[in-house]
């Protein structure tokens, strides 16, 4: 039976040979079929990967915000066909904080095998180098970008890490994310922790945990990067 394989892609504009196994290119490399959530993105990671044949060549179907919940079980016809699909997301993991993850339930339903391969996440990564405790931790994706709806937000996740023990993950886009971290400062009791994690895997990563009272004041480390923030207690 045809397989829908999750191919991670990197986290950003790096060699895909320095963050992805072989296994994972090799079998990204012989595939004929794929959903994507960008065409144009995904051209250009299976470029990069080494892909043997033409790029124009492969069949790319679309699915992200815009996609019709009614027109998702339709992406599923090379599987149906006996082709081996390939999904890929933006960047990182698919499905995860991705609308791949409607894709792969649909072939769950389907009894189609799904098969993740190994690739970079960022979420994890930044869990593991934030020193904050990975035993019990949730991801929130983003947060509300205006006030008071994010200081709401924020205060109710310091809550929840305090009450349950358990990290708190976050992402913000480049543009928001000093803003956010300085929310953060501001909001957070002195002493809850806050772990920035930027450009993960990237020549640019950079990654600190500090008390939200040691953030005040250098909040702009984090400006127009693309970053996962985690609260810890």
């Amino acid at each position: 039976m045809a397989s829908l394989y999750l191919i991670p892609v990197p986290l950003g504009p790096v060699d895909p040979h320095n963050c992805l196994p072989p296994d994972t290119l090799a079998i990204a490399c012989r595939l004929e079929y794929f959903v994507v959530e960008r065409a144009k993105t995904a051209r250009a990671h299976l470029k990069a990967m080494g892909h043997p044949q033409p790029i124009q060549s492969l069949q790319l179907s679309e699915l992200n915000e815009h996609t019709p919940a009614a027109s998702i079980p339709t992406l599923l016809a090379p599987l149906k066909a006996g082709h081996d699909l390939g999904l890929l997301s933006e960047a990182g993991c698919p499905a995860v904080a991705d609308p791949g993850a409607a894709l792969v339930l649909a072939a769950h339903r389907e009894g189609i095998p799904v098969v993740p391969l190994i690739g970079p996440s960022s979420i994890l990564l930044a869990l593991m180098a934030s020193g904050l405790g990975g035993q019990r931790f949730a991801f929130h994706g983003y947060l509300p970008a205006k006030e008071p709806e994010r200081s709401q937000a924020i205060r109710s996740l310091e809550q929840t890490a305090r009450r349950d023990r358990a990290t708190q993950l976050f992402i913000e886009t480049p543009y928001r994310s000093a803003a956010l971290l300085e929310a953060l400062a501001q909001t957070l009791a002195p002493a809850t922790l806050i772990s920035v994690g930027a450009d993960i895997s990237l020549p640019s990563q950079w990654i600190q945990t500090r008390s939200a009272k040691n953030w005040r004041g250098h909040t702009d480390a984090s400006k127009d990067r693309l970053a996962v923030f985690g609260i810890g207690v």
